[in-house]
């Protein structure tokens, strides 16, 4: 039930001049159910902006320029996408139109790779190795690239972290080799540099050549420099299947060791053999929390993950870049080391083609024009039109496509991931790019969550199988992140944040996203605001570009800005 509408607080921050009778806002969204972020149950009233800021919440009396009708609906903080992949997607496209229809206004960027910082070799690598979409790299650092992003123009606001294996290619390049220390000295200031200049903190990525030849020792070191330049560690774990709780202990460890916040990317039981497993990797998160560590974890909503065909082979083939791999892969002696382990069951790396099986593996994204007519077969089909093993499928495709060959691996319970939606640590990450179904974005499939990861959230798991309110929802996509991110003046509707405003249906916002046909945009989100600019309206994309670039707490552009002696001197 609705409570009464609140005091209005229009003059707070308004400017207004004194004997004013009413402020003058730019655009109030007037009526809706106000949902502030904090959990809490709703308010019947406005919500009124100046300029890029939030100066009402409540009753706002007065006129604006613009007035979004919110009766009947929802009004929310803009939604965070703790995991998206949206960095050479919105270089095509600023609209980032599928995460945007969906409300989410900031795309958090950098799992284990990010887009700087680069030397000459990774420039080169980097054109080498684009896809369908195609662009120039005259960036070098974490900063320039966003800000080559904000220039260009975006509906949403980006931001990132560091990547833990970019750090480490820029100083030791791809192969399997430890840093001296005087290279792990190199690495650190990279990370120093990445968080003053705005980074999130750290992201690894430990189940891929290279991010997976980095130790724990080597991580602590990074995530140390991260903690005391205010921000956090966020890790695709070494394991989410058969080694899942080892891995959790490891990210404990270095968050207990570093000093810094620690989350877990996209939490997850891989396989069936660890959908057992949940019951134990929440005990260990809650006790480290009760510990007085702050862990942390985020989600995607569906059963099945979406990553390429070197997470169904070993990693020390993959050592040196794609180039070492592929040509590796060609050897015979090597190639048949390679089928040995890819059978093993019990092989010492991530092995998501056997937890998930052929059939359970779907091809989606090519590289080779020739290959293309095969997205949307399983590998087990193609092995079989080819009448080879799906092992010797897997390398033959890898070998000519010239990429991983993104696919889809049906890897989860159900059960278990409605069940994860409701742990109140939980935030939510799409794992995924924001794109359109238009231009090269059609020569490719893609994962389902690209187009309904949010709005499955509010659909599937608050109104039809109430495994959460929609207020605690809303909590976990805008308050709950933002916190964890440290952000500043963003996540709650309140007067003095940003206008980062999402308005929706909760009666009628759907997914209509499926593994089949995955390129449909959800519906039920009418009104997006982004830095006070509306960048949807009645449902669709405005021309406005408003997004910007959101830093951590240790960019040097805050008045109290830049990083500490240790991890102690912020307050977390």
């Amino acid at each position: 039930m609705l409570r009464g509408a609140l005091l209005g607080t229009a003059m707070a921050m308004a400017g207004a001049v004194a004997g004013a009778a009413t402020p003058a806002y730019d655009l109030i969204v007037r009526g809706g159910a106000i949902y502030d972020g904090s959990g809490g149950a709703p308010v019947r009233g406005d919500v009124a902006i100046k300029g890029q800021r939030i100066i009402c919440v409540g009753a706002c009396e007065g006129q604006a320029a613009k007035v979004v009708d919110a009766t009947g609906k929802a009004v929310a903080p803009g939604f965070i996408n703790m995991l998206s992949w949206s960095n050479q997607s919105l270089i095509q496209d600023g609209r980032g139109l599928s995460v945007l229809k969906q409300g989410v206004t900031l795309e958090v960027m950098g799992e284990g790779n990010s887009m700087g910082p680069l030397n000459p070799q990774m420039k080169r690598e980097a054109l080498q190795r684009q896809g369908d979409i195609k662009y120039p790299v005259n960036w070098t650092t974490l900063d320039e690239y966003l800000r080559f992003l904000e220039a260009k123009g975006v509906s949403v606001n980006v931001a990132s972290f560091i990547g833990a294996e970019t750090a480490r290619v820029h100083v030791l390049g791809e192969g399997n080799v430890d840093p001296t220390p005087a290279q792990l000295l190199q690495m650190r200031q990279l990370v120093v540099k990445a968080m003053e200049d705005g980074a999130m903190g750290v992201g690894s990525s430990l189940i891929y050549a290279s991010g997976n030849f980095a130790e724990t020792d080597e991580l602590v070191a990074l995530t140390t420099e991260a903690g005391r330049c205010g921000g956090m560690y966020i890790s695709h774990m070494r394991s989410e299947g058969n080694r899942l709780l080892e891995a959790i202990d490891e990210l404990i460890e270095i968050s207990r060791r570093s000093g810094a916040p620690a989350e877990i990317y996209h939490l997850k039981q891989s396989g069936r053999d660890n959908w057992g497993k949940l019951d134990a990797a929440i005990a260990r998160i809650e006790a480290a929390r009760a510990e007085g560590l702050r862990i942390t974890a985020d989600m995607y909503n569906y059963p099945a993950g979406s990553t390429g065909l070197d997470a169904a082979m070993p990693v020390w083939v993959q050592a040196g870049g794609y180039e070492a791999w592929a040509q590796r892969l060609k050897d015979p002696a090597t190639r048949a080391r390679v089928l040995t382990e890819m059978r093993d069951t019990k092989g010492n790396f991530e092995n998501l083609m056997l937890q998930a099986g052929a059939e359970g593996t779907l091809l989606v994204g090519f590289k080779n024009p020739a290959l293309k007519p095969l997205t949307g077969k399983t590998l087990a089909q193609v092995a079989r039109d080819r009448g080879v093993s799906v092992q010797d499928a897997a390398i033959d495709l890898v070998i000519e496509d010239g990429s991983r060959v993104q696919v889809i691996y049906f890897l989860m319970d159900e059960a278990n991931v409605a069940r994860q939606t409701a742990l109140p640590w939980m935030s939510f990450g799409s794992d995924a790019e924001g794109r359109a179904p238009e231009g090269p974005f059609l020569l490719s499939s893609t994962h389902p969550r690209a187009y309904g990861n949010f709005a499955r959230l509010l659909a599937k798991y608050v109104r039809e199988e109430k495994r959460l309110s929609l207020a605690e929802a809303i909590r976990k996509l805008t308050s709950l992140p933002a916190h964890n991110l440290g952000l500043r003046d963003r996540g709650m509707l309140k007067v003095g944040n940003y206008a980062d405003v999402v308005v929706f249906d909760p009666a009628t916002i759907q997914d209509h996203a499926t593994f089949e046909k995955p390129q449909q945009f959800a519906t039920g989100v009418s009104e997006v605001v982004v830095n006070g600019e509306l960048a949807l309206e009645g449902g669709e994309a405005t021309t406005a570009r408003p997004g910007q670039v959101v830093r951590g707490r240790g960019w040097t552009g805050w008045k109290d800005g830049g990083c500490r002696v240790s991890t102690k001197d912020w307050s977390w």
